[in-house]
């Protein structure tokens, strides 16, 4: 007979403890980050009941099983309010992964490498940004992977979204009605450039030269359907998290480039989509336009935090599930992180906002969102957004970064307006209708290419 040296309420008393404190980084047994940095593994800062799904439930759950309408209760502790939901009352089934410890597949490797060393060297400034303790704007890497507070959390995924110096997605999206039917289908391109916190060697140090007061470039165009091909917007976000980012967009059937208005960031990217430019990356705005940032709980969660990339399937896309046509949901495998910190924010510079606050679950180890749910101005939960991601290898198909080591990126995600019951589910594809590939800190350059007002109108043709 094995016994646990420490049992359930061991933990449950020292996340609550944690959390009532205010104080305290990640981990249990011993702090998380000292933890990773010595051994890249996070299974000892925690016991063995938090690191694997059997111990935890006792054996009433396995790897390997698949959780239904029927089993979902013995994981409701261990799921947010909304998948909990879609479970039960819409038939979306997930499979039980075991959990992955090793920190090296939990990060981009030169974003981890830049976190390690840099880590100690962030505060944040008088204005509320964030600086090294020179004064210097953010030079790259995770500024605070032990967050004690709600505004070192909502840093970690603001000052960098995908964690690479630059990056081009492909996105098939549909949306599905609440009959299950396909009701919308878009596919577009999201590219990124990081202006400050380049961590990549063939950068030739962390701002992006000429372009040293801004935080990043963001541009998306939309390639499919018919109405929809040719659109494209270009986003300016600068350094100062208190300014609002400029937006442009090439209109098509007006063959002009506009600038839209700056607090224009509750909008869907197009008609029926449940997505706006506040939900990107569950931090799509500047973090010092929201506020009163507070960690809420800390505690054992399932989440699709690795092993999500199927370079076997078609175009990469998930298979699907759930719903009245069983096409609502990606089917998708869900393993247990030992912490989550939840954290929420409100919009306190959007005074016409139709949002209340936004309810973010941080993987501990990585500091990456899972997901985050909108609640609307009565307090009401209004949408969720789930994704899933990890390293890019496989026994028979890897990407790799310049020197060899494996890839991380993210993989899927799913909107859902619950209100509605409308679901926007969309996926890094391979590739995307236009001929458009998925690219990695790719070695052309972006900006000139995809990230200017004349690029727009190229774009656009």
């Amino acid at each position: 007979m094995h016994i646990n040296k420490y049992g359930f309420d061991f933990s449950r008393r020292a996340f609550i403890d944690k959390t009532a404190s205010g104080v305290g980084g990640a981990g249990v047994l011993t702090s998380l980050w000292p933890q990773i940095c010595r051994s890249a593994d996070a299974s000892e800062a925690y016991p063995e009941e938090l690191l694997d799904i059997e111990s935890y439930t006792k054996g009433r759950v396995k790897v390997g099983d698949t959780i239904d309408k029927d089993s979902v209760f013995l994981v409701q502790d261990l799921l947010d309010p909304i998948t909990f939901q879609q479970v039960l009352q819409d038939g979306r089934t997930f499979e039980i992964q075991a959990s992955e410890h090793d920190i090296e597949k939990a990060f981009p490797p030169y974003f981890l490498d830049a976190t390690i060393r840099n880590q100690g060297q962030a505060t944040f400034g008088e204005d509320g940004n964030v600086y090294t303790k020179s004064g210097a704007p953010w030079i790259g890497g995770l500024p605070f992977p032990e967050p004690k507070t709600g505004n070192e959390a909502i840093a970690n995924i603001t000052l960098s979204w995908g964690r690479h110096d630059k990056g081009i997605y492909p996105i098939p999206a549909q949306t599905v009605n609440p009959e299950g039917e396909v009701q919308y289908e878009y596919d577009w391109v999201w590219a990124e450039q990081q202006c400050s916190g380049l961590v990549h060697p063939s950068a030739s140090g962390p701002y992006l030269k000429g372009y040293e007061d801004l935080l990043r470039l963001q541009s998306i165009w939309f390639t499919h359907t018919q109405d929809v091909k040719g659109h494209a917007f270009l986003s300016k976000w600068k350094y100062n998290q208190k300014d609002i980012p400029g937006l442009w967009g090439y209109l098509p059937n007006l063959k002009r480039v506009r600038r839209f208005p700056s607090n224009q960031r509750f909008e869907a990217y197009m008609p029926g989509m449940n997505l706006y430019l506040s939900d990107a990356w569950a931090s799509g705005d500047p973090m010092l336009t929201w506020g009163n940032f507070r960690i809420i709980h800390r505690g054992p969660f399932l989440g699709s935090s690795h092993s999500q990339w199927h370079p076997d399937r078609d175009n990469w896309k998930p298979d699907l599930v759930g719903g009245k046509q069983n096409k609502s949901y990606f089917k998708v495998g869900k393993s247990l992180i030992p912490e989550v910190i939840v954290f929420e924010g409100e919009p306190i510079g959007y005074p016409k906002a139709p949002v209340s606050k936004r309810r973010i679950y941080m993987d501990a180890r990585n500091m990456g969102a899972g997901m985050s749910i909108t609640y609307d101005r009565k307090g009401e939960m209004w949408k969720g957004l789930e994704g899933g991601g990890g390293q890019l290898k496989t026994d028979k198909h890897a990407i790799v970064a310049s020197d060899g080591r494996p890839e991380w990126s993210w993989n899927w995600a799913i909107s859902h307006d619950v209100q509605k019951n409308n679901v926007t589910r969309f996926h890094h594809g391979k590739t995307c209708r236009g001929g458009w590939e998925s690219a990695l800190d790719p070695e052309e350059n972006i900006v000139r290419a995809y990230m200017t007002k004349q690029a727009l109108r190229r774009l656009g043709i």
